[in-house]
């Protein structure tokens, strides 16, 4: 096919007038390009056109844009009555219809035929791989993917997919026009899930499996996400506002597509769900009731009646031991200095990738009075505190108080293996360093990625570097001995980091840095 360029490039088409197809007009004409939009349904054309219009008329008034621009950007939008229409003139065409295999082939098919040499064909699919659309095609070299996030206009990441046998000059040039537009592209495999959507899957899956386990409740998980984490939303109301009967059809997708890969297992609480019709907000409920669109969320855990007692903390990790000590001092709680608990302290264990039964184990403490305080975090903005069996709850109510009278939020959980902050970082980082591992896009398009496309605070590799690589090995080495799951194995790419003491984020040497290659 012809090659052209996306400094050149002046008129593309749009097929499909939904929230992406507007959202994909509305970024690409007040980005400098004729757009012509296009859908077999007229009126929806000419509706779309007045939306687009409108939303120009709001970013006029919040200052975002000059009057000039948006009338410009207005007179670039050109309504076409036949998607199938002549598009000899187009340089690009990008469809943005529904999600089914069959309808996306048999369109690029059709528009193929009505195309020039030189147009380029993309495809807005979230989930369906690019090289099975392209298949269709009799040039699939001109296909590629093109997946914008929702909102368009807000969501500055865009993933560049690259079929099988798309031209090598064509992902360059995509991503030059979606800079072009103010947006930034990130190149992603032609994989299940892409890259946002298979690297999303830590956070999900092991929140699910949290849930399954009846660890925690929903609320708390969420609490510990965003309160220890730092991340926008909570797993939980995270799906509830995807909508579960969405979201676990993906993460079947990515499972099936990895061939059973343990990591992406989904949850059987998934599928009852979705099977109850417990979508999120969508239906009213999911894992929260929504009354008139407003999440009921339960209130914060409060101050039981309780005998204050002294605490004693566990030295297994001095840092973590001095903070929490300083923490609860400065509330006027009694914090014992001995080598051992006296016979009324409360015994406080800061565990990382262990349960606190088996530090009881190990360690010889009270099992009685001894509970966990999770350490990951710093103890800044909410307390974890996890419970066994054989406590007793006179002095676990003890602890509660405690904790609760520095004015910190206090989640209460079961002992596992790991906490859930833990648990939830240790698989965010493991699944990103299983992509790293296998070349499935580079460290740095990763943690990219993730940050716009997913809104966590830090990429899954510089996440990890942060918390520390051997720490994250450590938590997953605990949660696969303890459990004997697969889904918790560290991927090499982790080990071999941790072991070396490399950075997460680097892609170190390779066997390409020593073979010369004609």
């Amino acid at each position: 096919m012809e090659q052209w360029t996306a400094e050149r490039a002046g008129t593309i088409r749009v097929i499909g007038t939904g929230v992406m197809g507007r959202g994909i007009a509305q970024l690409a004409a007040a980005g400098g390009l004729t757009v012509e939009l296009a859908d077999l349904n007229p009126e929806a054309v000419t509706d779309a056109v007045a939306h687009i219009g409108a939303m120009y008329g709001r970013l006029v008034d919040k200052g975002r844009m000059s009057v000039v621009e948006a009338d410009a950007a207005r007179s670039r939008l050109r309504p076409i009555a036949d998607p199938l229409g002549p598009a000899d003139g187009c340089d690009l065409v990008i469809e943005a219809v529904r999600e089914d295999l069959e309808t996306k082939r048999e369109l690029f098919a059709a528009v193929e035929k009505v195309c020039g040499q030189g147009t380029v064909l993309a495809s807005n699919t979230s989930s369906l791989p690019i090289t099975a659309i392209g298949s269709a095609l009799e040039d699939p070299s001109r296909l590629a993917g093109l997946h914008f996030f929702n909102p368009v206009p807000l969501m500055r990441l865009v993933e560049v997919i690259p079929g099988a046998r798309t031209a090598g000059w064509l992902t360059e040039q995509l991503m030059a026009l979606v800079r072009r537009l103010g947006h930034e592209p990130v190149l992603a495999p032609d994989t299940p899930g892409f890259l946002v959507n298979h690297a999303g899957r830590g956070l999900v899956t092991e929140a699910l499996q949290i849930l399954s386990e009846g660890a925690a409740e929903p609320v708390d998980v969420d609490r510990i996400a965003r309160d220890v984490l730092g991340l926008k939303m909570g797993p939980c109301e995270l799906l509830d506002l995807t909508g579960l009967d969405v979201s676990h059809a993906v993460m079947e997708s990515v499972w099936t597509g990895f061939y059973g890969e343990p990591r992406f297992r989904p949850s059987r609480i998934g599928r009852a769900r979705v099977d109850a019709g417990l979508f999120g907000r969508k239906s009213g409920e999911g894992f929260y009731v929504y009354v008139d669109g407003v999440k009921q969320e339960p209130p914060e855990v409060t101050a039981p009646d309780a005998q204050p007692r002294p605490v004693w903390i566990h030295d297994r990790d001095p840092e973590a031991r001095d903070a929490l000590t300083a923490l609860l001092s400065g509330a006027g709680v009694e914090v014992e200095d001995g080598d051992e608990p006296s016979g009324r302290a409360v015994v406080l264990v800061t565990p990382v990738g262990e349960s606190v039964v088996d530090m009881v184990g190990f360690r010889g403490l009270p099992a009685e009075r001894t509970l966990g305080v999770d350490p990951l975090g710093g103890f800044a903005s909410r307390l974890t505190l996890t419970v066994h069996p054989g406590l007793s709850p006179e002095a676990g109510r003890a602890a509660l108080a405690a904790l609760l009278s520095t004015g910190r939020p206090v989640s209460v959980v079961r002992d596992a293996p790991a906490t859930v902050a833990q648990r939830l970082l240790a698989s965010i980082v493991n699944v990103g360093c299983g992509i790293a591992e296998q070349r499935l896009a580079r460290p740095e398009d990763i943690d990219l990625a993730v940050r716009l496309g997913l809104g966590y605070p830090r990429g899954p590799l510089e996440w990890g570097d942060q918390v520390g690589a051997g720490q994250v090995f450590d938590i997953l080495a605990g949660l696969q001995d303890a459990t004997g799951d697969p889904r918790y194995r560290p991927s090499r790419w982790l080990a071999e980091r941790a072991t070396l003491g490399l950075p997460l984020t680097a892609s170190g040497t390779a066997p390409a840095d020593l073979v010369a290659r004609s």
